[in-house]
């Protein structure tokens, strides 16, 4: 059924929403035999409100029903069709980006809906969308179909999607009303495309690109650059400009959108808000200084102190408890209702960073020193725990070199595993040396002051294995080592470091990275604590030996000896 009381009611609403209660009344009356049907008051009060199109149109979407499992809407959502209301309908501007929280919708409510309306209204008749994976774009495609087979659409608009007679496949979509949707991945090239159907040739109207950036497109600056570039010269060149005549816009410039999550400074997101030419449209998960407010909540304090400590046996559990017994004193306002405080907080405290950039969506900050604190131990209460695996990391340098300042370090990082799954740096040293044997020398010396040690990484970009070679020869000439099972991992470092180093920011800084008070150095803990990415720190390499063992040593495996086999297994 179309013609509902429900139906009916959300037509008068937004017709008074957009002519006042007088006006609608009449309207209503003056169409009461066409209200939904081809070229009715629907049909016209849709072409004028994005809103209302995507409330009514797609209503099984975006309104929650018995029948599907749509969350109510938040007022961003609203917010976000307004924008395009003024783009599309209203031509108030041509480019645009909308930077969002991960889980906001975004594709759903810009890319899906934003393509029907253009398309059911012809506003475009080539529309280019481009993901960065391939799945992605063909996902598009696909919920895109089914929304425009909606019973709502076809009641209205007629059955737009025909696969006998047009060209319908995981990538395209070419609609019955002579317009075309095209999907890309990143990889593609969209140079010269253009769609040619009987009612002409036609060049993009519209370009969408959603998350279309990947790790790959931040590794390195010249990547990030790369992908603004083709951009550029490849999707804007893509474009057309406005027609007009005698102050009248006969056919619109081709429209831009930019939407995602910005996962680096200077990436493609970055660079787009910093182009004077796109609006932008930013929003966060929350509206306030996260920091300032964990910092200093007296309730979310102590959730942390739960959290992270080691002498609990379960502090996940237990910190979801005291939360459940405080929740009337920890909630706080979020973008939307899908958001959970509690899960908010765990992924803060667990992982800032990500949290900043994916959920604040926050670039702007990363030149500031990325560790806020740490936690330290005295030797005594380290070595009393139980440890199940120890790894010495060294993260290499050059020796005789002459600028010593700028120099890079030798950078010594060996920590255990503990039974409580904390990890603790029982020492960390940084060191220069004249001569590479007394680099060689220095290995030797911890992995005789500490037994335990089952694996050493080196990173293999400085001396290419060589170094490794040296150390075990050493420990073969050695009578204390040369019984000891002492594996070594010598791998080049290919990575994006300040990716590598973000991993292990909030164990640091919540205190599941545990530093000797006695035996780590200071001059070792507090590079750590100045870095601000590789771009803004002098110096690397404690942080970046650190970030090895953090997220190395839950890897190797200790293969333990069997003493003796019980007669029975020989059987």
């Amino acid at each position: 059924m179309i013609n509902t009381k429900d139906n009916r009611s959300l037509l008068r609403k937004y017709l008074i929403k957009l002519y006042g209660k007088e006006k609608a009344k009449q309207l209503m009356i003056k169409n009461k035999d066409n209200l939904f049907d081809s070229n009715g008051l629907a049909y016209a009060l849709g072409k004028r409100s994005i809103e209302f199109f995507c409330v009514y149109f797609l209503q099984d979407f975006f309104l929650p029903k018995p029948t599907n499992q749509a969350r109510n809407l938040a007022p961003v959502h609203y917010e976000v069709w307004e924008e395009l209301e003024k783009m599309f309908i209203h031509n108030q501007h041509d480019k645009q980006e909308f930077i969002l929280p991960r889980g906001l919708g975004k594709t759903s409510i810009i890319d899906v809906a934003g393509s029907c309306f253009l398309h059911c209204y012809k506003y475009s008749m080539f529309t280019i969308v481009l993901a960065n994976r391939e799945l992605d774009a063909v996902n598009f495609v696909d919920q895109t179909k089914k929304a425009l087979q909606t019973s709502y659409i076809t009641h209205t608009f007629g059955n737009l999607v025909n696969p006998r007679t047009r060209v319908v496949n995981k990538l395209e979509l070419e609609l019955d009303n002579d317009t075309k949707i095209q999907a890309y991945s990143s990889g593609s090239s969209v140079r010269g495309a253009s769609y040619i159907s009987g009612s002409g040739i036609f060049r993009p109207m519209a370009y969408i690109a959603d998350d279309y950036i990947s790790e790959a497109d931040i590794l390195t600056n010249e990547s990030k650059q790369k992908k603004y570039q083709k951009w550029l010269k490849e999707v804007e060149e893509g474009g057309d400009e406005a027609v007009i005549r005698n102050g009248k816009i006969i056919k619109p410039a081709t429209k831009f959108l930019v939407l995602g999550t910005p996962l680096a400074a200077g990436d493609f997101i970055d660079e787009i808000r910093k182009n004077p030419e796109y609006k932008v449209f930013h929003r966060s998960v929350v509206d306030f200084d996260v920091d300032e407010y964990f910092d200093n909540h007296t309730y979310w304090q102590q959730f942390r102190r739960i959290l992270f400590d080691d002498k609990i046996q379960d502090p996940l559990m237990d910190s979801k408890k005291y939360y459940e017994a405080n929740k009337e004193h920890m909630e706080f306002p979020t973008i939307w209702e899908k958001y959970n405080c509690y899960k908010l907080a765990l992924k803060y405290f667990n992982k800032r960073l990500a949290f900043m950039q994916e959920l604040m969506c926050n670039c702007e900050n990363i030149g500031d020193k990325w560790f806020r604190s740490n936690r330290t131990q005295s030797r005594e209460e380290v070595e009393e725990h139980t440890f199940i695996k120890t790894m010495l990391c060294i993260d290499t340098a050059g020796v005789k070199s002459k600028d010593k300042r700028r120099s890079d370090y030798f950078a010594f990082t060996l920590g255990s595993l503990s039974d409580n799954d904390f990890k603790y740096i029982r020492k960390g040293e940084l060191r220069k040396f004249n001569e590479f044997e007394h680099y060689i020398n220095h290995v030797i010396k911890l992995l005789k002051e500490f037994e335990d040690v089952t694996h050493v990484f080196v990173e293999k970009n400085t001396y290419n294995g060589l170094d490794v070679e040296q150390i075990q020869q050493a420990i073969n000439k050695d009578e204390e080592l040369i019984h000891r099972d002492i594996n070594f991992i010598n791998e080049m470092q290919k990575k994006n470091k300040d990716e590598k180093i973000s991993t292990i920011v909030s164990d640091v800084d919540n205190g599941r990275v545990i530093f000797c008070e006695e035996r780590v150095e200071k001059d070792y803990l507090d590079q750590v604590m100045e870095f601000s990415g590789q771009r803004f720190s002098l110096h690397d390499d404690a942080v970046d030996s650190l970030a090895e063992f953090v997220n190395r040593v839950d890897e190797i495996e200790i293969v333990k000896e069997i003493e003796s086999v019980p007669r029975s297994w020989l059987l």
